[in-house]
């Protein structure tokens, strides 16, 4: 870092820079295209200062690699990217010419995956896998206790590999029951650390310079994905899975990213046949920013284990504003909203159905 630099944190320069760009990325929500309707303005400006407060988390708090510890960069009242309700996120900063090991408890989840990632969405950027291993992979004792080693350099064992670039983990818990199952716990060390946990004035100016970036960043790259759902409005297609892994996604799911449109008088009914060889499955409901719904108040996901298939098997979810009565149990509701995205994940499939869709008049259920 230069002496400049420097001198623009003492002198107070490098804050004002930091504001100063932080009212720029307030450009996303007013950018061309994104809705213009109270409650869609609000919950953008609502979700820049989310993602203003998952950045300091991720670029402040929890940035230093030699001290590691997990945090969650999507959980219930801040989210990225169609977030998925049924699942509980951990989040870590690593370096990838460093050895760090894992150690924790299984719990009771339905699914579990640890992913070494290189990347940010700062500037755009791609969260590209560097590394990926599920739970079944992992050798476990009879009480769910396990330790994973993560390197770059191959181990025996446990382990989960790294590349010389990967600079973070992510790992997804996958719940049947949310409230009823009991989370992974999971601590990480760095098994070769250098230095103190001392802040470094040079280090924190850098990382601050590094805070709004990705927040504006974040905005932008799924405010693009929302313009080209708009092309497939209320329908299923799949996604292309190497936009959806760029960003972040487990290569274990198959992904169906679309954007959703109804008036009140409408319903949305989504009608697929699950497919036979598959972990599981998910359907939930967004707002235009890709935040999930609030799954803690009203019911705007369903999953294999949740929902009530047809006789013949298939499965149909009815999306409304309000519930049609108990002939349709597997009602969800748009809370309030007029548009946003929606997601079907397919976890460890082996073949992907295509999901049928069609816009019926509520009256007409």
């Amino acid at each position: 870092m230069t002496d400049s630099a420097l001198d623009k944190l003492n002198n107070g320069e490098l804050w004002n820079e930091f504001c100063d760009q932080l009212k720029v990325a307030g450009g996303e929500v007013l950018a061309r295209g994104t809705p213009t309707d109270p409650l869609s303005r609000a919950e953008g400006f609502r979700y820049l200062t989310r993602l203003l407060r998952l950045s300091l988390e991720k670029n402040i708090e929890f940035a230093d690699p030699q001290f590691p510890q997990f945090y969650s960069l999507s959980h219930e009242t801040a989210k990225i990217g169609n977030d998925n309700p049924d699942n509980f996120y951990l989040n870590c900063a690593v370096e990838g010419s460093r050895e760090y090991r894992i150690s924790g408890n299984r719990g009771s989840v339905a699914y579990l995956s640890i992913e070494s990632k290189a990347g940010s969405f700062a500037g755009g950027g791609d969260m590209a896998a560097t590394g990926h291993v599920e739970l079944d992979q992992l050798t476990v004792d009879e009480r769910g206790n396990f330790e994973l080693v993560v390197s770059a350099r191959k181990q025996s064992g446990n382990w989960l590999p790294m590349t010389p670039a990967s600079d973070n983990i992510l790992v997804r818990q996958t719940f049947r029951d949310r409230k009823n199952e009991t989370r992974a716990s999971l601590q990480i060390e760095c098994t070769d650390p250098v230095g103190s946990d001392i802040l470094v004035p040079e280090r924190f100016a850098a990382q601050l310079k590094q805070v709004v970036p990705f927040v504006s960043g974040t905005a932008f790259l799924f405010r693009q994905w929302m313009e080209v759902f708009q092309s497939h409005i209320n329908e299923l297609p799949p996604n292309d899975q190497d936009m959806c892994l760029r960003a972040g996604g487990d290569p274990s799911i198959f992904y169906h990213n679309s954007y959703w449109q109804l008036v009140a008088e409408e319903a949305l009914i989504v009608e697929f046949a699950p497919p036979k060889r598959c972990r599981t499955w998910n359907f939930q409901l967004s707002n235009y920013w890709m935040e999930s719904l609030d799954y803690r108040y009203h019911r705007i996901s369903i999953s294999s284990y949740s929902a009530q298939p047809e006789v013949d098997g298939n499965v149909r979810i009815v999306i409304a504003a309000l519930d049609p009565g108990p002939g349709y149990p597997n009602w969800l509701t748009t809370a309030g909203h007029e548009v946003g995205a929606m997601l079907l994940r397919y976890v460890e499939a082996q073949d992907y159905p295509p999901v049928q869709t069609r816009v019926v008049q509520f009256s007409e259920l």
